[in-house]
């Protein structure tokens, strides 16, 4: 995954490596908020649920930045069509948390934090060398 010679320009790169990592940052929030909550600390439910808004704008964004990275920067498809996954994934782990469906909230859970660690970790592996 090394940058093709018409690479994309560098602030569609650099976009998605931002919203990415926020993304990845509030999705590790996420996971850290509910062991805690899990523990006991039951006022942290809300905080849990507000990180989770703030966390699917990030997802949102990152969206945007990958459909930029595709067009106008001439990048893949790919990374707009994965984020749009993650953007359905995580919206069914939003619907199942206020439902609590925990034998379904917990593991799909770890998938979003999962596929969002190896997005974010392609976005600082790729084009590297052209964006920087």
């Amino acid at each position: 995954m090394t940058a093709s010679p018409s690479a994309p320009p560098g602030w569609t790169v650099w976009s998605l490596r931002a919203f990415a990592t926020a993304h990845l940052a509030g999705v590790l929030g996420q996971a850290a908020l509910a062991g805690l909550f899990v523990t006991g600390d039951v006022d942290l439910l809300a905080w849990h649920r507000n990180n989770a808004g703030f966390t699917h704008s990030l997802l949102y964004l990152q969206l945007v930045a990958a459909i930029l990275l595709w067009r106008p920067g001439r990048g893949p498809l790919w990374p707009a069509l994965a984020s749009l996954g993650l953007v359905v994934a995580e919206t069914m782990q939003v619907v199942l948390g206020q439902f609590r469906v925990l034998a379904l909230h917990f593991p799909l859970g770890m998938a979003v934090f999962g596929l969002s660690a190896v997005f974010t970790a392609w976005t600082w592996y790729a084009y590297r060398r052209s964006a920087a």
